[in-house]
């Protein structure tokens, strides 16, 4: 299928590259003190107990239970969610769904996953985790403590996906070993750095993931969070060695589980080659598939078969668990 030509964009999306060009592309190598600066906070994060709570959810479906869920993560942090649960088949598996920097208004509840207890989480500052003096605004959320490593608000995001598997497995011990991870966008990127270090999921799914190959992240023309750390660098020119620690594509080179990616030939808001970097650095493992889409964080023509084609492939990969 075609991807999109007519654009409002000043810059090209697919930032001139060709497929060849991004099937070549290989993360930046793992940061300087990538270890000693991630392990302490995910041994923290086990020690944490969630404390999770449901409560019973208005919204009525064919298939779904739902309900409203709360957990402490680090910090003390209070996280919002939701939980669905099946009305008439068993618990065999657990999936924990993340979302875009736009945050979630909802569960969603068009999923091709059965007999799965599946959990949302806002992560911290975004829809049901909001909290001042975080700002909620993607622009200003992802510049959070950005020139202190240690405080960085991506880093207590990594932190709240760890509590979410800790939440689930608080809810339903017999889901160890038969937890699953989607991340899509913003919590595409995050989910690599929490996978980098994360025992407890058996498989997972990146799609257009952020956050990956800073360098340039850093530098191609981008819309939205990537544009308002690039004018950041620019005023300021203090960010470089923060990111290195959070660059998503070095992480993924740590995933060995089964892991599907989705990255996109033509996104304004993730550059193409950051996406690849990352479905690259994963292909290192034999368990691992790209899905290639025509665009990302746009609509275009032929969306919604590509869609429906990856919603039935991650039906049947889940169902694995």
């Amino acid at each position: 299928m075609p991807m999109p030509t007519a654009h409002p964009y000043p810059f090209d999306p697919t930032q001139g590259f060709s497929l060849r060009d991004l099937a070549a592309l290989r993360p930046p190598p793992l940061a300087p003190g990538f270890d000693a600066f991630w392990q302490p906070r995910y041994e923290r994060a086990l020690r944490r107990d969630p404390a999770p709570r449901l409560t019973r959810n208005p919204l009525r479906h064919a298939y779904w239970t739902v309900h409203d869920l709360a957990y402490t993560s680090t910090d003390d942090f209070p996280i919002g969610g939701w939980l669905l649960l099946p009305k008439h088949a068993p618990v065999k598996r657990g999936i924990i769904v993340g979302h875009g920097y736009g945050g979630r208004a909802g569960p969603d509840l068009d999923l091709p996953l059965r007999e799965a207890a599946v959990l949302f989480p806002c992560l911290r500052g975004l829809s049901r985790s909001r909290r001042p003096p975080i700002s909620d605004d993607p622009a200003f959320h992802v510049l959070d403590h950005i020139d202190k490593p240690e405080r960085y608000i991506l880093g207590g995001c990594v932190e709240d996906i760890w509590l979410a598997v800790s939440a689930l497995l608080a809810l339903y011990p017999a889901l160890a070993g038969h937890i699953g991870y989607s991340g899509t966008s913003f919590s595409g990127g995050l989910g690599a750095l929490a996978l980098a270090l994360e025992t407890r999921i058996a498989r997972a799914h990146l799609s257009v993931p952020t956050f990956g190959n800073m360098p340039l992240w850093l530098s191609l023309p981008s819309i939205g969070s990537a544009a308002a750390v690039q004018a950041y660098q620019a005023r300021h020119g203090s960010v470089v060695e923060t990111l290195a620690l959070f660059d998503s594509a070095s992480a993924a080179t740590r995933i060995t589980i089964p892991l599907i990616t989705a990255v996109a030939r033509f996104d304004p808001a993730v550059a193409p080659p950051c996406q690849f970097s990352l479905a690259n650095a994963a292909a290192t493992s034999n368990r691992h598939e790209t899905v290639i889409l025509d665009a990302g964080h746009v609509d275009y023509p032929g969306m919604g078969a590509q869609q429906a084609l990856l919603k039935g492939k991650l039906g049947r990969f889940f169902d694995t668990t």
